[in-house]
């Protein structure tokens, strides 16, 4: 395992600026304060779909081998989980009749 190069673990901010983690002593000194937001800007509607569209040439879509993987995929682990829950339930049932059958 790779050993810090900061004693203390992480240090916050950017160690090149010299910043230093903040203590309780010098937290309260700091204020900080917040502008109201400004407004943003409306987008038109064919700017919007301009984007959508945009956004949607930058999909990488799986291949027909990689869809068929990970579909079988898919099936097998519900197989897998259908068998062991049927298993599970069946246990659990078996143990609920064998104790209310002592009780009578």
């Amino acid at each position: 395992m790779a050993k810090s190069r900061f004693t203390g673990g992480r240090r916050t901010g950017n160690p090149a600026a010299g910043a230093r983690p903040q203590t309780a002593g010098n937290a309260a000194a700091t204020t900080v304060t917040v502008d109201d937001a400004a407004p943003k800007k409306r987008t038109s509607p064919a700017q919007f779909f301009s984007q959508v569209r945009a956004e949607g040439r930058k999909i990488v879509w799986p291949s027909r081998k990689e869809t068929w993987i990970t579909s079988v995929m898919v099936f097998i682990m519900v197989a897998i989980a259908a068998a062991f829950f049927w298993i599970v339930d069946w246990l659990l049932g078996f143990a609920s009749t064998f104790i209310l059958a002592i009780g009578q």
